[in-house]
């Protein structure tokens, strides 16, 4: 048998693939011979043309994207929006020759390529699929609307609207995106429902080529244009079709309306479904602050008070009534809207979000798994239903996906034809037709037992919709007892009050509280023993990503909590967190050995893969929300099983360990891995050999890669290998550093720090600071440091890694005067306390939020007596940092 019928043989549609193999040849016979040199590519092409006539189709047209999936297949996790925004405008200048129109539906096919094929390998979640789906949607929508709003500026000029001083100011404007997209579960077929607002009313500025307008007319003919550029039906489709029918006043309605005028639809003429439709909205392109002064003051209108819970309850029941009298029985089942089907797993979410977030906003969240998972924590589904739930909507979204991805149509119908049910069947790794009907059964029966008793359980007197204070028939105790209410623990007041960003965890989990409330100081956990005491006994790869977010989200909440009492200092919460981080990258590769074990049919064992830290990670500085910037290493010398090369095995474990730290699920995620450090970026191997990485570093590797490499550290995995790693790549930088020219240096780690803060700091408006990367940020602080540590030899030793102790050393070297020690040293205690208290109280944000009602919470945490005091020491600081930067990289020794 040859490797191509080898590769074919097991594939749902064989005959598929050889007809691609066939067609390839003949048409383009250079990338034919380009595609048999790389096995694991041809593998990846062939799977994904058994499954998807539309993208084998897609890849005879545009042969030139195979050899584009092939550096492409290599990254780990999804991609964000900014991340696709750059592959947009990349592709953009490449194909300037194409309609706008053309070139976004092709760029959409084109990324469906990487994503399904990271869907059918299993390689992420469903919600980490739907995630990307919608980012992609997103990524094109803000395209477009850049491009109409530079063409309709240019002929009338830029809308103005009128502040509360008198003064002009631009207009913004959002594209605000509900259902599916609104919720970041989109698929691969699914229509986009937008609605168009804009900030206030005024006029263009009069410096177009014709005479000004009004906002409203502006904002109408910018809706105009977007949809015309992302909806247009051309000869090869379009990117996405529109749907607007959501909007107010629906058909009728205008495209766009003001803020104003929509809050006073929503508050005055919404009926209750479109009431409904606005739990599952948010900004997918424009000004998010528009999206955010909306839905602020619409919220508690959606998220009702008033009346009962079998009121909302009932009016769900009712919309899902209309579905199923419109519904069309036609030939097979309807995944979507039939009996059992994911509307009716959707429709439970959000009826129960009606019924009780109006009491509960930590029920309020837009997907259907995060919400289902808030549900259960409260007591109105069961555990067993949720687990129903979840798993059912995991099959019958895959299931929907596959096919959709067929032709490329919004098709939601199982075939009743033997040959194409049996072809689903296989494409949803079922052994045949019987356990296809079987599962499908299970799931849709499952559903419909959860619905039916979410909406007629309280006549039947079941548990799970029952109000505070009955008792649960399931498990005999009150609701009260399972979910205690806010005022029952001072702790839970305490974090609730002192920290939104924590509030919704802590009323989740009252036990941990418990474990704190009379304690007097912190008692550290065994963190990695808790993350593989919890996986031990798990199977399957779900339930192992379950377990340990489960065990992350308690660590974290206890690290969180004694912090706000006041048990911990700003730098032992970094260090419990650290750790948490190492235990999380521990319990990363043990699910990621296990899973290779599964793959290949062999007996689990340790393989030789460390994990590298660089950034905070590196400097054991972790913090709330912090991502793990690191690069994996391998030694290419040992063993690994299977008839596979090391880059091939290596590669595939950091799919699974990623996606075991950073996927999205019904438990949430632990952290963003941010592999973009490795050498050659995102076009290089997520995994590169230890011996390669060295020569790397020895002969390619740049100045800014060293000033970031100085601060490499063995984090996990095979630590011996990691130290091993590290000590070589430090010897290498010493030398290296050694040889350069101390100008040469300065220039470009000034250089450096420039593009970052043009990039990151450089459209912030006046009265915006960026802690990060505006000028006298922690950034000054970081590059300086190492500067000086490239420059004078001062590396970090095992103790001795954090800002603060580098600092301490260089002046105890010499290398920094006393008056610059003192800058950093006291403006890097103000930034990094600053910053602490924003991440614990409000969340990640580099940009302070003055305009949070939370800053006055982060004020009081750091003995200041307002916010106005915050601006006054970090103008203070942020001087006193410029200054010693300046005076450090601009001195001649």
């Amino acid at each position: 048998m040859n490797r191509d019928e080898f590769l074919i043989r097991n594939l749902p549609d064989p005959g598929a693939a050889r007809r691609f193999l066939a067609d390839l040849a003949e048409k383009h016979p250079s990338h034919t011979t380009r595609l048999n040199k790389n096995e694991g590519l041809l593998s990846d092409v062939l799977t994904l043309v058994s499954y998807s006539p539309l993208l084998a189709t897609t890849l005879l047209q545009n042969p030139n994207y195979i050899d584009w999936l092939r550096r492409k297949r290599a990254d780990s996790g999804g991609r964000t929006k900014e991340e696709i925004l750059e592959s947009l405008a990349r592709f953009s200048l490449t194909n300037s020759q194409l309609d706008t129109q053309v070139l976004l539906a092709r760029f959409r096919r084109r990324e469906l390529l990487r994503i399904f094929l990271r869907d059918i390998r299993r390689l992420a979640t469903i919600a980490e699929i739907t995630e990307e789906i919608s980012n992609l949607a997103d990524a094109i929508l803000e395209h477009a609307l850049r491009l109409a709003q530079q063409e309709l500026e240019n002929r009338f000029g830029l809308p103005l609207e009128t502040d509360e001083k008198g003064r002009s100011k631009p207009a913004g404007f959002c594209v605000i995106s509900l259902g599916k997209l609104g919720s970041r579960e989109l698929n691969y077929s699914s229509d986009i429902d937008l609605l168009f607002t804009y900030s206030d009313e005024g006029t263009t500025a009069a410096t177009g080529t014709k005479p000004s307008i009004s906002n409203s007319e502006f904002s109408i003919k910018l809706a105009e244009r977007v949809i015309k550029l992302v909806g247009e039906q051309t000869g090869e489709g379009s990117a996405y079709r529109v749907d607007l029918r959501l909007r107010p006043r629906g058909r009728i309605g205008a495209l766009a309306m003001s803020v104003n005028d929509t809050v006073h639809y929503y508050l005055t003429e919404a009926r209750q479904w479109e009431r409904q439709v606005m739990i599952r909205s948010r900004a997918s392109a424009g000004d998010i602050e528009i999206y955010k002064d909306f839905f602020s003051k619409i919220e508690d209108h959606v998220f009702s008070t008033d009346g009962f819970p079998e009121i909302a309850l009932e009016n769900v029941r009712r919309s899902k009534e209309l579905i199923n009298r419109e519904l069309k029985t036609g030939h097979g089942f309807n995944v979507k809207l039939g009996g059992g089907g994911i509307r009716e797993i959707e429709f439970i979410a959000q009826a129960l979000q009606l019924a009780y977030g109006g009491g509960d906003r930590w029920l309020r969240a837009p997907h259907t798994l995060i919400s289902l998972s808030r549900l259960c924590d409260r007591g109105l589904i069961t555990s067993s239903e949720l687990t129903e739930l979840f798993d059912a909507y995991d099959f019958e979204r895959r299931l929907e996906h596959i096919l959709q991805m067929e032709h490329g149509l919004q098709t939601h119908t199982v075939p009743v034809g033997c040959a194409k049910r049996e072809l689903v069947a296989t494409r949803m790794s079922c052994s045949s037709v019987n356990e296809f009907d079987i599962e499908l059964q299970r799931h849709t029966e499952n559903v419909t037992s959860v619905f039916e008793r979410v909406f007629r359980g309280r006549e039947n007197g079941q548990p799970g919709t029952q109000a505070p204070g009955e008792v649960d028939d399931e498990t005999g105790v009150s609701d009260q007892e399972l979910h205690p209410a806010p005022d029952a623990s001072k702790l839970l007041t305490w974090v609730s009050s002192d920290s939104p960003r924590f509030a919704g965890l802590a009323a989740a989990h009252p036990d941990v509280l418990k474990e704190l409330e009379c304690s007097a100081e912190f008692v550290r956990s065994d963190y990695k023993e808790n993350f593989l005491s919890a996986i031990s006994s798990k199977k399957e790869l779900r339930e192992n990503l379950a377990a340990i977010r489960r065990v992350w989200h308690r660590e974290i909440l206890r690290i969180a909590a004694a912090d706000i009492k006041g048990l911990l200092t700003v730098i032992e919460s970094k260090t419990e967190q650290t750790s948490l981080a190492e235990a999380s990258i521990e319990a990363a590769f043990e699910i990621a050995a296990g899973e290779m074990a599964k793959r290949l049919g062999v007996r689990k064992q340790p393989f030789r893969m460390s994990a590298l830290a660089l950034g905070k990670l590196g400097g054991g500085g972790v913090d709330y929300d912090s991502d793990l910037d690191l690069v994996l290493v391998y030694d290419d010398e040992s063993h690994v099983p299977g008839d596979i090369s090391h880059a091939e095995f290596f590669g595939r474990a950091v799919e699974t360990f990623v996606n075991a730290l950073s996927s999205m699920t019904r438990d949430g995620s632990l952290y963003r891995v941010d592999l973009r450090l490795r050498p050659h970026g995102k076009n290089g191997p997520s995994a590169i050999s230890a011996r390669s990485l060295k020569g790397y570093i020895a002969n390619e590797g740049a100045v800014w890669e060293m000033l970031a490499y100085i601060k490499l550290r063995a984090a996990g995995g095979d630590l011996k290998l990691g130290a091993d790693t590290e000590n070589a790549i430090r010897k290498i930088i010493d030398e290296k550093a050694a040889k350069i020219d101390e100008s040469a240096l300065r220039n470009e780690t000034v250089n450096v720090r420039e593009r970052l803060r043009r990039e990151r700091a450089g459209r912030l408006k006046t009265t915006e600071v960026d802690l990060k990367y505006s000028e006298g940020g922690l950034l000054d602080i970081y590059f300086a440091v190492r500067f000086l540590q490239l420059r004078d030899h001062v590396s970090d030793t095992p103790t001795s890694r954090s800002t603060v102790s580098i600092l301490q050393r260089l002046r105890e070297n010499g290398s920094l005067n006393d008056e610059d020690f003192r800058a950093f040293s006291s403006g890097h205690a103000f930034l990094s306390d600053l910053d602490h208290s924003i991440r614990l109280i409000i969340g990640r944000n580099t940009r302070v939020p003055f305009n949070d009602p939370a800053i006055g919470i982060v004020a009081s945490r750091m003995n200041l007596t307002s916010t106005r005091e915050i601006a006054e020491q970090l103008s203070i600081n942020r001087l006193e940092i410029r200054r010693a930067f300046e005076n450090v990289v601009g001195q001649t020794n």
